[in-house]
């Protein structure tokens, strides 16, 4: 079989409702993966190797979570040629999320809109799907596991949540990134808050320290928050991040601003806006939080990456390491690399 264009599925695709596209691209990838038909969307990794937090990388260009928040298709999304795939966001309970329709496209800005709010079967669930897994970590590919809170646990036992997610995740990941900057449930940004955010971080390096002594290895902690804060923010963040012994920050989320999609159709729907109008106001946060944080500290750039250019931008911003979501809804696998070589050229 040969690669099948993306032009093709995305003709398809765009024309039934975002959700039902996504779901459905996800249990063709499930049912195929593992099988010849997986040629239909491979991409050869572009070798472009580097280490960071202690873990090697093949590439510097990663899937960011939120696309497979129950971990089904971690070899079938890792065949399209990241170097990285982060999976999530999972949290103890199952939970359905929030009411549909929850999910809108923004084409004519290159966005899309969502309130999904952490939908996903639980921890139980998630982590047998991470056993199945086997390919992708076989040839290299490094996992990243992101944790969240159910919407039903009050915010003041956040941490409750995110220590039951990080003692299950811990043995199945190369790394794991803590949730606070979802804007889908309900205060959970506030946990981005400087003192709620000292005393969480500080919560969970603690229980790190324990799980590395139980498991024999170091599990890299990265946090990853949103583009909607202010210089200040970002500079307490940056020291609540060194303070509590933090490996890396993934920035940022979706964005609750419209100014970039005013007048667009769904402009007005509750949510994170990601996709090109983000691009910006991540690239700000990244630069703010290098400034901030020096040279050494790890930070994975996310947010309107849709062209090698983008993801060269997000490095020259300051970022280590890049991810896209939108950029592959809307550009398909070609766009993985497109960027990896992108960034294979900058060196």
């Amino acid at each position: 079989m040969f690669p099948l264009p993306y032009s093709v599925a995305r003709a398809f695709l765009f024309g039934i409702d975002a959700e039902a596209a996504h779901e459905l691209t996800l249990a063709t990838i499930a049912r195929l993966q593992h099988s010849p038909a997986q040629s239909l969307w491979r991409q050869p990794r572009i070798a472009d190797p580097v280490t960071l937090a202690g873990l090697s990388f093949p590439n510097r260009i990663g899937l960011a979570a939120g696309l497979d928040k129950n971990g089904r298709c971690i070899d079938g999304l890792g065949a399209m040629g990241f170097g990285f795939v982060e999976v999530g966001t999972v949290t103890p309970l199952a939970q359905p999320g929030n009411p549909k329709p929850r999910m809108f496209r923004l084409p004519q800005a290159q966005a899309l809109i969502n309130r999904l709010g952490f939908n996903n079967e639980g921890l139980a669930a998630f982590l047998a799907n991470v056993r199945q897994s086997r390919s992708f970590r076989r040839s290299g590919g490094m996992l990243g596991l992101n944790i969240g809170k159910n919407a039903a646990t009050p915010i003041e036992r956040a941490a409750d949540d995110y220590l039951t997610c990080l003692d299950g995740v811990y043995p199945h990941a190369d790394y794991v990134t803590v949730n606070i900057s979802s804007p889908n449930t309900r205060n959970l940004r506030e946990l981005q808050g400087d003192e709620a955010l000292g005393a969480l971080l500080g919560t969970l390096h603690r229980r790190r320290l324990e799980l590395a002594d139980r498991h024999g290895r170091k599990v890299p902690l990265f946090v990853k928050i949103a583009p909607d804060l202010d210089a200040a923010q970002v500079q307490a963040i940056a020291s609540a991040l060194r303070d509590s012994h933090f490996d890396g920050v993934i920035a940022t989320n979706t964005t609750i601003a419209r100014d970039a999609v005013q007048g667009l159709a769904h402009a007005d729907e509750a949510g994170g806006l990601s996709g090109k109008p983000v691009f910006q106001a991540s690239n700000r946060v990244i630069g703010q939080l290098r400034a901030a944080l020096g040279s050494d500290f790890p930070i994975i750039g996310v947010g309107g990456v849709m062209s090698g250019a983008d993801a060269k931008a997000k490095i020259e911003a300051g970022a280590d390491l890049v991810q896209i979501y939108t950029g592959l809804i809307y550009r398909g696998p070609e766009l993985v690399t497109e960027a990896a070589k992108a960034l294979r050229a900058m060196a």
